[in-house]
């Protein structure tokens, strides 16, 4: 699995956000995103397809208003975006 440069910057901004209203929230967000990760690499085409791009899918992250936006390739998962789900939808469809 690939997460572009762009998707883990705001998987690490998110963490350290969650860090600093809660200690140890961040390590929470964290390994809830490993399990959506681990989820993806499973079974990607049992996600739903995104609105904003029909090649993406889209995870849920529970527990926290985060999805994981996806692009299944022949070799491999490629991770565009580790989205608010609550703030500007589609703000990452120029990366496909």
């Amino acid at each position: 699995m690939i997460v572009d440069f762009e998707a883990r910057k705001e998987l690490v901004a998110a963490a350290i956000w969650y860090d600093e209203q809660r200690e140890g929230l961040g390590a929470e967000f964290l390994n809830a995103i490993d399990e959506v990760l681990a989820a993806i690499a499973e079974s990607p085409s049992s996600f739903p397809r995104e609105a904003y791009d029909e090649r993406a899918r889209r995870a849920l992250v529970p527990r926290f208003p985060y999805a994981v936006v996806f692009l299944t390739r022949e070799t491999d998962i490629r991770v565009v975006a580790v989205m608010h789900a609550k703030r500007l939808p589609g703000y990452w469809a120029y990366r496909m």
